[in-house]
């Protein structure tokens, strides 16, 4: 099966920025699914026809009126899911990358097709996967910047209709800036503690580091880049590089290795750091061990969106000092 550099990317960013435990890539629906909430989807398709005809004079489904036949053509480039907290969270991507720029034909054709693809995808959620909850991705490197400044207004009519027809499906357009702050700088963030031999594109990040001697993932500071990130893999990756690279002081440490150190710091429930000689419940920790100044320890692994604040806080303080 081919598979793309661009879909290889998601595949890992939805696996270690996004947490997500269930990814693939060449999601397609199944002509052997049944579709649930057909009466639903055809309103929302009506609509939809209806809202783009009328304020923008585009047809987006090009006159197709026939639901069976839209749906059928349901696929995303990386489809994911994730359990946080005992949530649900499912993504879905299209990612596309033209050299020279996106283009599907014309100014207008591409435009619509952006937004086709999104509501179908959104669609195709609702009927096979029973979910109204899902963050639906079309991403891309370089877009003009006259198709983006149509897209951009359509994504947010999009956004809307989705919630009158009570969905929480949120559309992100990611182009350009946003590409590399979002999606590249968090991947190369985390490529070291990545061993997977599967996941082309940061096997290829790790193969060009490895002969350049550079590692872009050391000068990332972008504070979206952050911001996107799941706290689990902002501590994984940021945390556990701050703490080896020796801008942690000793005292600092060793309030780390305490529960109310820990807690006032980062309001954490188990001491951030273990030695391998403790006794500790493994499961709460990071199985891959860190070092600092010489010594081996694990770091907890128990981290929810509620620690975000203080981890951002302590990340951001400890870059200056690092700096």
């Amino acid at each position: 099966m081919k598979i793309e550099m661009g879909e290889s990317l998601f595949y890992s960013w939805l696996r270690h920025v996004k947490e997500c435990q269930v990814v693939q890539t060449n999601w397609k629906v199944s002509s052997q699914w049944e579709l649930k909430h057909e009466e639903e989807l055809q309103i929302l398709m009506e609509q939809a026809d209806r809202l783009f005809a009328e304020k923008y004079d585009y047809g987006i489904f090009k006159k197709n009126t026939s639901l069976s036949q839209l749906i059928r053509q349901g696929e995303c480039d990386a489809i994911g899911i994730g359990i946080y907290e005992g949530k649900m969270k499912v993504y879905a991507v299209d990612v596309a990358f033209h050299e020279s720029g996106l283009n599907y034909g014309s100014r207008r054709d591409t435009v619509m097709k952006i937004i086709a693809k999104s509501i179908r995808t959104a669609m195709c959620l609702y009927g096979y996967l029973d979910t109204k909850t899902a963050e639906i991705v079309f991403a891309s490197p370089k877009i003009h910047p006259a198709i983006l400044n149509d897209a951009v207004p359509c994504v947010v009519d999009t956004n809307k209709l989705l919630e009158e027809q009570g969905f929480d499906f949120k559309v992100r357009l990611i182009a350009n800036n946003d590409f590399n702050d979002l999606v590249l700088q968090p991947i190369l963030l985390i490529s070291d503690g990545v061993a997977d031999t599967s996941e082309l594109f940061l096997r290829s990040y790790q193969l060009f580091k490895m002969f350049s001697g550079s590692d872009v993932s050391k000068d990332v500071s972008s504070e979206k880049a952050i911001d996107e990130m799941k706290v689990g893999a902002m501590a994984n990756s940021i945390l556990r590089r701050l703490l080896e690279s020796g801008a942690v002081s000793e005292e600092e440490v060793m309030a780390l290795q305490t529960a109310e150190g820990s807690k006032a710091i980062f309001a954490l429930n188990f001491p951030l750091l273990v030695t391998p000689e403790q006794d500790f419940v493994k499961t709460r920790y990071y199985a891959e061990p860190l070092t600092i100044r010489g010594k081996q320890y694990r770091m907890t692994s128990q981290w929810f969106e509620a620690q975000r604040k203080q981890l951002k806080l302590w990340i951001e303080s400890h870059t200056k000092t690092e700096d």
